[in-house]
């Protein structure tokens, strides 16, 4: 994607406090939000541990019981871990199976990140029982808002290959589309689900959401949009984009930000394509009991994992 320049980042990363001596696990960190984000922490003092996927190919749910185990045998024993940013994402990807059975996306996008977040729970809670501040962060998207019914279990479960097919056009709603706006309706769910849980358990971890905007990424390269779409992209919506380093003010607002605040999902204002990261008000039916029951109960049944809080 074309490079856009960075109308709000300097001055923002200029703001941003020493985390000098703190821990930070960040998913998805080779390019984009992801990588200005670790670059950043790092710049500001931060240890940083990296997790990537090795290819493009979506790996089985062990990868992430892997990368875990290889975290909490480091810092199991260090005191823990400041942050969790489980920000690795992909987009709008065909109707096919992880060797898991699930769909890529929300493998990928959410169910790869409850477990991961399930099993490094622990080291977070020992940083923030003896700093008194942990925190979470789930990358979600605008996209959240492009759901027709709200979260449907269908896309939890071991579905792949059978959700809808290969239909990619935006304005038209797309399977590939929907897909994915289901996932990331999924990030925003479990960060208000699991703020609730933490509040009742009085944690004193965070848990934060974020939205990037329209923000000139990799992450859309390859998309296979109907011409007409392409063309509107190519060269009205780039008009409308923020840079890699805006988008990623809300993603480092959750990780260092010292008044962010828990259940709070930070991003361009109204999930805009551009802008400040400010507080972005729940949907109702991002809040809904029902839903946040089910995405927890159902990301337990698909992972085979309990993540008790």
């Amino acid at each position: 994607m074309a490079a856009v320049a960075s109308q709000y980042f300097p001055e923002f990363k200029e703001g941003l406090p020493s985390v000098e001596g703190k821990v930070f696990v960040i998913t998805g960190t080779t390019s984009g939000t992801g990588f200005v984000a670790a670059q950043t922490a790092a710049e500001k003092g931060g240890e940083v541990v990296c997790l990537n996927r090795k290819s493009q190919r979506v790996t089985d749910a062990t990868a992430k019981l892997a990368a875990a185990e290889q975290v909490k045998a480091k810092y199991g024993s260090a005191g823990g871990i400041y942050c969790l940013a489980n920000n690795a994402g992909i987009m709008m990807t065909p109707d096919k199976a992880t060797s898991d059975g699930c769909d890529t996306q929300m493998q990928t996008n959410h169910l790869s990140h409850f477990i991961l977040t399930k099993e490094l729970f622990p080291l977070l809670e020992a940083y923030a029982e003896a700093k008194g501040d942990a925190r979470v962060v789930f990358h979600s998207s605008g996209a959240r808002e492009m759901t027709k019914k709200g979260l449907e279990q269908k896309y939890f479960e071991k579905n792949g290959g059978n959700l809808g097919g290969d239909g990619s056009s935006m304005l038209m709603g797309g399977a590939r589309v929907i897909r994915y706006a289901q996932t990331k309706l999924a990030n925003s769910v479990m960060t208000y689900a699991m703020h609730e849980k933490l509040k009742a358990k009085g944690s004193k971890v965070r848990v934060i959401a974020c939205h990037p905007g329209g923000s000139a990424t990799n992450l859309g390269d390859g998309l296979e949009l109907p011409w007409i779409e392409n063309m509107l992209m190519t060269h009205i919506m780039m008009r409308f984009m923020q840079s890699a380093e805006d988008g990623t003010m809300g993603l480092l607002t959750g990780m260092m930000v010292a008044d962010a605040e828990s259940g709070v999902l930070y991003g361009p204002a109204k999930s805009g394509m551009s802008g400040l990261a400010v507080p972005n008000p729940p949907k109702p039916y991002e809040t809904d009991p029902e839903a946040m029951k089910m995405l927890w109960e159902a990301s337990e049944a698909t992972t085979g994992v309990t993540f008790a809080i």
